[in-house]
């Protein structure tokens, strides 16, 4: 099962933008028996070729990070018994071609499992099915959190907004449809 693990992780690794990288589960005898067990278990990666691996909890780029946590969720050997999948910021430290691929990687997952995905990056909110907005507004000296559902037209307004910062042209209002309709072609494959 490790071993299945391992190069299952790897391999998923490959796809995000982490050629060569490598994930080892490394499993040594604890100093002494504890309420988990005889044994300490601990994740090793490589994020590129040539790079030592190193404990996940010392991997230092918070874009290796996140999309070593997306290889670690999406492998066959994590998702058998899963039906929804979380992300909350898997775009941190990521922009470009390598949000694409994270993008198009949970676009996969989702054909078999819900996948729910807390992101600001526009490349990754074009790939979902169904958006959400999510406000917080200072109301009576309290923060009141509101979430609602966007219809498509909303939804192209917000990734506008995502591209575009506070001024939405109309250049920055087509490049989030484009984003739209490669996200809808790239789904309907």
């Amino acid at each position: 099962y490790k071993r299945q693990m391992q190069k299952s992780i790897t391999d998923v690794m490959q796809t995000l933008a982490m050629a060569g990288g490598s994930f080892e589960v490394a499993v040594t005898p604890a100093e002494a028996p504890s309420s988990v067990g005889i044994d300490h278990c601990e994740f090793l990666v490589a994020g590129h070729a040539g790079v030592p691996r190193r404990s996940l909890s010392k991997v230092a780029s918070g874009g290796e990070l996140a999309r070593i946590s997306l290889a670690i969720a999406v492998t066959d050997t994590m998702t058998a018994t899963v039906d929804t999948l979380i992300f909350d910021e898997i775009d941190t430290g990521i922009s470009g071609e390598t949000a694409n691929r994270v993008a198009k990687k949970m676009a996969v997952i989702s054909k078999d499992h819900q996948v729910i995905a807390i992101t600001h990056l526009p490349q990754i909110a074009a790939m979902a099915d169904v958006h959400f907005m999510i406000e917080k507004a200072v109301q009576d000296n309290k923060t009141v959190t509101s979430i609602y559902r966007l219809l498509d037209t909303q939804c192209v307004e917000e990734l506008a907004r995502l591209l575009g910062g506070s001024t939405i042209t109309e250049a920055v209002r087509a490049n989030a449809q484009e984003l739209c309709h490669q996200a809808a072609a790239y789904k309907n494959k």
